[in-house]
């Protein structure tokens, strides 16, 4: 059992350690050396929450000033004799309950789950909740794409984030019991608590963009065996939840089903493998009770635009082999630095805005083209990224790009299921109760599917602009001519909605 079986549903699990002897001085926590309680920085606030409440349950003194409470929560202290010596844990250990600990204060466990909410109640929560939820969701984005990169291979990747966790979102208002508790946990977060739901929400607003030359189309749709009673608060919350839908299907006809999911969402466009083929390569859907399936597509002009007199130039692929590709060009002025990461590796990282500023395009570059894309990925976090693009410099220099259009579809289950949500497939386990009261209510499919298309989409270049690709000046060179990681962002929020990468500029 973890900590949130224990907490209410509309508190929020999270917590930000820098916060805490600022916000909350009567709490002191300190280390006990020999319980070996040490707080170490984290590139990942999701990756402290699990050491947070896996030791806290372990070793940790509260002490209230100005209180008779006092409470040892610690293996290397003498227990109150009304109460059980707690075992201690191994690491990698599940915690144990909070209504396992000594009972010598009912009010410690108030306390403890005070301090975790510390960020939301607190002077200024909101926008430090604000930031740590960025933070924590672009984590996600890039534990979602290192999953779906592991399985990959070798291949261009595309996902959408938001399009990926916005059904888990919806299943939180309806899932209970421990199937809710592991959507949480895989998510950091639950829709159950205002101020989370009213910042998504709130980020959500500004999906479907109708800027002038952008158009970002996401869609969710929860498909529902025909017949199946629904709960009318779950019905009414899915409408009002980021252009998410609730469609009846007859799963026992698998033809008519993949036709229906063909039909839907964003706009098809040639050379689009229908949603179906990933349906039936999915398993049959006869058994199916809920399927649920996003799509995301992004179309958009640039602010600066492409020379259209695109060249065939190298590009160097992850294999060593070197192949002539479509290389757009251009001279602006662009967001541009130069890092490293953890590792040592050096990396150039351009930002190259959309028109109207709804959107950015962020490209992460290996330096040394010897450097495969399989080194750096493991080290990316929400913080170096934050602190990347917080760095960047205008500066006016070349861009080479290749142009690129990538499509994948995949079965977010096998991901979910590595990530701990495992009753939600089960039709003996899942309880989604607050869906349907129906027995074996369960969910049978979760389809994603991404594309993205980078092009020039500018006027014509002049005469003395296709010159430039031949005749070389002083102004520095952003070359995308070997593999390189995209992210399509939100320049105000850094809220990421499409992340991926480009190996093969012709596949």
């Amino acid at each position: 059992m973890s900590i949130e079986s224990v907490m209410p549903s509309n508190h929020l699990i999270f917590c930000r350690p820098l916060l805490l002897p600022s916000i909350f001085p009567s709490i002191r926590v300190f280390s006990n050396d020999r319980a070996g309680l040490k707080f170490r920085p984290s590139n990942s606030w999701f990756d402290f929450q699990q050491v947070f409440l896996r030791q806290i349950q372990r070793h940790i003194l509260l002490r209230v000033e100005g209180s008779q409470v006092t409470g040892l929560l610690s293996d290397s202290q003498p227990q109150p004799r009304t109460s059980p010596r707690p075992t201690p844990l191994q690491d990698g250990a599940a915690p144990a309950s909070l209504a396992s600990l000594p009972s010598s204060a009912g009010t410690m466990q108030s306390l403890l789950l005070a301090l975790l909410l510390l960020p939301v109640c607190s002077p200024g929560g909101a926008s430090n909740l604000h930031e740590d939820l960025t933070l924590l969701r672009t984590d996600l984005a890039l534990r979602l794409y290192r999953s779906v990169a592991a399985a990959g291979n070798q291949t261009n990747l595309v996902l959408s984030p938001a399009g990926a966790f916005i059904p888990l979102e919806l299943l939180q208002f309806g899932a209970r019991g421990n199937t809710g508790r592991q959507l949480a946990q895989a998510l950091g977060y639950t829709v159950h608590d205002p101020k989370v739901r009213e910042w998504l929400q709130t980020v959500y607003a500004v999906l479907p963009s109708t800027n002038p030359g952008a158009k970002l189309e996401l869609a969710c749709t929860l498909y529902v065996q025909t017949g199946t009673p629904l709960a009318p608060c779950f019905v009414e919350q899915v409408s009002r939840w980021a252009n998410s839908s609730l469609e009846l299907a007859n799963f026992r006809e698998p033809n008519s089903t993949a036709m229906l999911a063909n039909g839907w969402g964003p706009r098809q466009t040639a050379g689009d493998e229908p949603v179906g083929s990933a349906w039936e390569r999915g398993g049959g859907a006869e058994s199916a009770q809920l399927v649920l399936v996003s799509t995301v597509s992004f179309q958009s002009a640039w602010r600066h635009q492409f020379s259209s007199d695109t060249q065939l130039l190298p590009f160097t692929c992850a294999q060593g082999l070197t192949l002539e590709v479509p290389m757009m060009y251009q001279m602006a002025e662009v967001n541009f630095g130069q890092f490293q990461d953890p590792a040592g590796h050096q990396v150039g990282v351009l930002e190259l805005p959309y028109l109207g500023n709804a959107a950015s395009l962020l490209l992460v570059l290996p330096r040394d083209r010897d450097t495969p894309l399989s080194h750096i990925e493991p080290h990316l976090t929400a913080s170096l990224l934050h602190a990347w693009t917080a760095s960047l410099k205008r500066a006016r220099m070349e861009v080479f790009l290749p142009r690129f259009r990538i499509q994948n579809h995949f079965d977010l289950k096998n991901i979910l299921y590595s990530w701990g949500v495992i009753d939600l497939f089960d039709p003996l386990r899942a309880n989604l109760k607050g869906i349907s009261g129906q027995d074996g209510f369960y969910v049978s499919e979760a389809i994603h599917k991404a594309k993205i298309e980078v092009s020039e989409e500018g006027t014509k270049a002049s005469a003395a602009t296709a010159l430039l690709l031949l005749k070389r000046s002083r102004i520095p060179i952003f070359k995308a001519d070997r593999p390189f990681i995209f992210f399509l962002r939100e320049p105000n929020t850094a809220f990421v909605f499409s992340i991926g990468r480009v190996l093969n500029p012709l596949h």
